[in-house]
């Protein structure tokens, strides 16, 4: 790891084993300890009394304002380590080891208690942003400047996080070297893991029992849903990151199983109770109306899968990856389970009245704005329902048999347009319910144009592909025109040639009577899309003038009351049909029969 200024402030080989220097003669090592132990007793935390030396215990920081003094403190330490080494060798028994030994216990005492103080002190400055926001290469304290305060350093460059972190690393490195790791992580391990749970907890994740989970009424588990989703992309990218760097940096020089295993111990109950939420929200009743909370909650562990494999991939913290991976897992499972529940409950839906005027089946608007909610995770689904042979297209739904003009790209496209199917063929259950067959047409139209709209303007247009719109704007127009052929049929007859000018008048009073009916009959059908609406209108008045305008012409009627009513007039005419709105016509008396000569 790049070692920023501030390190150079403790120049000092620390190593598991001692520096490999020539041998010390005994007045040496003598001299050594008793160099140690005036720098160590000054900074002494036991009381006067039990002192062994006429300094005076201090209140006063060691790692504060001047970096010498701390600079020289850890020196001290470590030549003390290294004529430990050395007087062991040499006698394991002399008076000169045990001073140097108590010696090393207070320098630990004290170096546990400044430890505990920069972690204690520094919560704020140490929060996982500041941390992964801290360049710790970019210090500008060279290393001559070994006198530099803690405010001239940060003014050269350093913040108050970076003062912090490089001061408890200066620390962790002398007690770890010195066989005190133990205590060092304890102290670490309580300040930091307490920061993690009290982040966690302010991002609203809770620790929640399998059966506490499942006793929530559903608005509540909901609300909680929501705040777990808005919540784990922050807990993984900056809180467990943040952490795991900050572990790092200040347990870089030792083993790299000490990082590990305090990183593991800080954040490894958080992470657990993190993702674990995940996998109990699954094990809940699988009703369709909690698929789309259940894929928020899928969606948010795939975006962060690399990140989770990154930041726990250590073994000791392997087990978190196992906890994530079973809660996606299970959440795949949930939604599979839920969409064959959502296919089952519209095989179910039995409702026997028929919809007024042959408008959209609420059955129709429900499943397809569903369906268009479905396309929204259309990745996450073209996991969870990869290689899902249940309930496949039949071959007859592909034209001329071959499935890949669908877009089968993926999985999800099959899914999605089977549950389609599903639809469309309880919708033409529906139809037969109509004791008009023209309004049974005309409620297929209406549902089948409702369907191809919301595909259209969706995403679910991107699954479905060119083909699936084809095939089925084909369907409307074939419903439409079966709707013409048997609601128009009797304003649709082609009149006889050549008629005699009674005749003439009896054909168009017969006219004039069933293009009334038709109207008054079909001023109360509906037809909700204004623009399929005008299609139709257009379509008739169309069938309806070349029939009618040249006859009408031939024997010029243009001025005889019986008809009233123009070819010119007919889009005026029909203006009031497929509007939903019962018309007020009066009725017209019935055409005399034609006598027939």
């Amino acid at each position: 790891m790049p070692k920023m200024g501030l390190k150079s402030l403790f120049l000092f080989k620390t190593s598991p084993s001692p520096p490999s220097i020539k041998p010390l003669s005994h007045s040496l090592m003598d001299e050594n300890v008793e160099t140690a132990r005036n720098i160590i007793s000054k900074w002494d935390l036991i009381p006067a009394s039990h002192q062994t030396s006429s300094l005076k215990p201090t209140t006063v920081p060691l790692f504060s304002n001047t970096r010498q003094e701390a600079k020289q403190y850890l020196k001290a330490v470590a030549s003390l380590q290294s004529t430990m080494h050395h007087l062991v060798a040499l006698d394991s028994s002399s008076d000169s080891l045990i001073q140097a030994q108590f010696l090393m216990q207070l320098a630990m005492k004290r170096l546990q208690t400044e430890f505990y103080r920069i972690l204690a002190e520094n919560k704020d400055n140490l929060d996982p942003e500041s941390v992964l926001s801290t360049d710790l290469r970019s210090s500008s304290v060279s290393e001559d400047e070994d006198n530099f305060s803690e405010d001239e350093y940060r003014f050269a460059g350093g913040s108050v996080s970076t003062v912090a972190m490089a001061d408890l690393k200066a620390i962790a490195e002398c007690m770890v070297s010195a066989g005190y790791s133990k205590e060092c992580l304890k102290i670490y391990v309580i300040m930091r893991k307490s920061i993690v749970d009290e982040a966690l907890y302010h991002l609203g994740v809770e620790r929640l029992s399998l059966s506490q989970v499942q006793k929530m009424e559903w608005g509540v588990l909901e609300s909680k849903i929501k705040r777990w989703v808005g919540s784990v992309e922050v807990a993984v990218r900056t809180l467990f990151r943040g952490e795991k760097s900050l572990c790092e940096y200040v347990f870089g020089s030792a083993e790299r199983k000490i990082a590990d295993s305090c990183f593991s111990a800080i954040c490894r109950d958080a992470a657990a109770t993190l993702f674990g939420f995940p996998e109990n929200v699954a094990k809940c009743k699988k009703t369709p109306e909690k698929m789309f909370r259940m894929l928020d909650l899928y969606n948010a562990i795939s975006e962060n899968g690399q990140q989770i494999e990154s930041i726990f991939s250590s073994q000791s913290t392997s087990s978190i990856i196992l906890q994530a991976r079973a809660s996606k897992a299970r959440l795949g499972e949930a939604i599979r389970t839920m969409l064959i529940n959502f296919e089952s409950a519209i095989h179910k839906e039995s409702s026997k009245i028929p919809v007024p005027g042959g408008e959209i089946h609420p059955l129709t608007r429900y499943v397809m704005n569903y369906i268009a909610f479905l396309a929204d995770y259309k990745d996450a689904l073209s996991e969870i329902v990869a290689d899902w042979s249940e309930n496949p297209l039949p071959e007859s739904y592909y034209r001329s048999g071959d499935r890949g003009g669908m877009n089968r790209s993926s999985e999800i496209a099959e899914r999605i347009a089977w549950l389609i199917l599903v639809l469309l063929c309880k919708i033409e259950g529906k139809a037969e319910l109509y004791k008009e067959v023209a309004l049974s047409y005309l409620f297929l139209a209406n549902n089948i144009h409702y369907v191809v709209v919301k595909v259209r303007t969706t995403n679910l247009g991107l699954i479905l592909g060119e083909h699936w719109f084809t095939k089925h704007e084909v369907r409307v127009k074939e419903y439409v025109s079966k709707y013409e052929s048997v609601g128009w049929s009797k304003v649709f007859m082609t009149p006889p040639e050549n008629p005699t000018a009674e005749q003439a008048r009896a054909i168009f009073e017969s006219f004039k009577f069933e293009l009334h009916e038709a109207r008054r009959a079909q001023s109360s059908w509906v037809v909700p899309d204004p623009n399929l609406r005008d299609e139709i209108k257009a379509s008739i008045a169309a069938k309806l003038e070349p029939i009618y305008k040249v006859f009408f012409e031939k024997y010029q009627l243009g001025s005889d009351p019986i008809f009233g009513c123009l070819p010119d007039d007919l889009q005026r005419d029909l203006s009031d049909i497929l509007s939903g709105c019962v018309s007020s016509l009066p009725t017209p008396s019935p055409p005399q029969r034609l006598k027939h000569r």
